[in-house]
């Protein structure tokens, strides 16, 4: 196969099932793309929103890392698994007692800023290895909470023992992690047997693609729903400069910024040319020093 280059965003809607990294590998290998990455990982048994970068896009890749999700998620209740989840052994078994007024008492406790342990069945890492490895060897380690927010927690069913939800959260929530401790407030414990990404950030599941469908597209259809570069980083405020100063800034000089209405990061862009449009340089930090200091930068041209 050959390899190109391709710069750009690809919004995908992964099935369950598969890892993010399988998900990028094929996404990747139908755009035949130099270089790939993604934005967070989904579990496998989680499907829905993937946003994949490529080229100069994974540059600004830790944007969506930082960013709140949204999540529709099904519990069990009565179970808990060895790894919060359906794709666990059962370890214990407890009835549910619990009604609709119960169950939103318990989500009522975990609005807003909560801790949490990450889950042993986790990616992070403890003297060099990820959790998962100590977890499948049977070894527990001591973890500290963290805490992170619970924008908005809302109850869309409950009958018996299955409660749905959907959940707007700061990044690092671990939705398997939420299932237990609620499972845990009600009394009967719990597991999370399906979940779906939503959103993250300003970017929503309407706006992506089937991993199927986007590898049985046409390759022009493929490329056509490559996002710019500046989607990951449209939330932040603007700079334009005029040739020269671009040409500075590209060659990684600090600016002198006088404008005091723009303080922080920034993105910079090359003021529109003769062909109206405007190019990318990459991101900067305005400070009280009066300067425009190059973060990260854009390979020159790629728009």
């Amino acid at each position: 196969m050959a390899w190109r280059p391709v710069h750009g965003v690809v919004l995908i809607d992964k099935p369950s099932g598969i890892t993010s990294t399988a998900a990028l590998a094929r996404a990747r290998r139908a755009l035949q793309a130099e270089k790939g990455g993604h934005t967070g990982t989904l579990d496998p048994l989680a499907s829905g929103l993937l946003p994949l970068c490529f080229g100069e896009a994974t540059k600004f890749a830790s944007d969506l890392l930082d960013a709140d999700k949204a999540y529709a998620a099904i519990i069990r209740l009565g179970v808990d698994t060895d790894s919060g989840d359906a794709e666990g052994r059962a370890i214990r078994q407890r009835p549910v007692a619990a009604d609709r007024a119960d169950v939103e008492r318990a989500v009522e406790r975990f609005r807003g800023s909560i801790e949490q342990v990450p889950p042993m069945y986790s990616a992070l890492k403890r003297d060099g290895r990820p959790l998962y490895e100590y977890a499948r060897q049977g070894i527990t380690v001591e973890r500290t909470a963290r805490g992170v927010t619970i924008h908005s927690i809302e109850i869309v069913a409950f009958a018996g023992d299955s409660l749905s939800l959907t959940v707007h959260c700061s990044k690092g929530t671990y939705i398997r992690t939420l299932a237990e401790d609620l499972g845990e407030a009600l009394g009967c414990g719990g597991h999370l047997t399906a979940l779906r990404r939503l959103a993250v950030g300003s970017h929503t599941l309407a706006d992506a693609v089937r991993l199927e469908d986007f590898e049985s597209m046409s390759p022009s259809a493929r490329d056509a729903t490559l996002r710019p570069i500046d989607t990951l980083i449209a939330s932040l405020p603007r700079v334009d400069l005029d040739d020269a100063l671009a040409r500075r800034f590209v060659d990684g000089q600090r600016l002198a910024w006088s404008d005091t209405a723009v303080q922080g990061r920034v993105r910079v862009y090359r003021s529109a040319g003769h062909d109206g449009a405007a190019t990318l340089l990459g991101t900067a930090l305005v400070g009280y020093d009066e300067r425009l200091a190059p973060v990260r930068l854009v390979a020159p041209l790629i728009r």
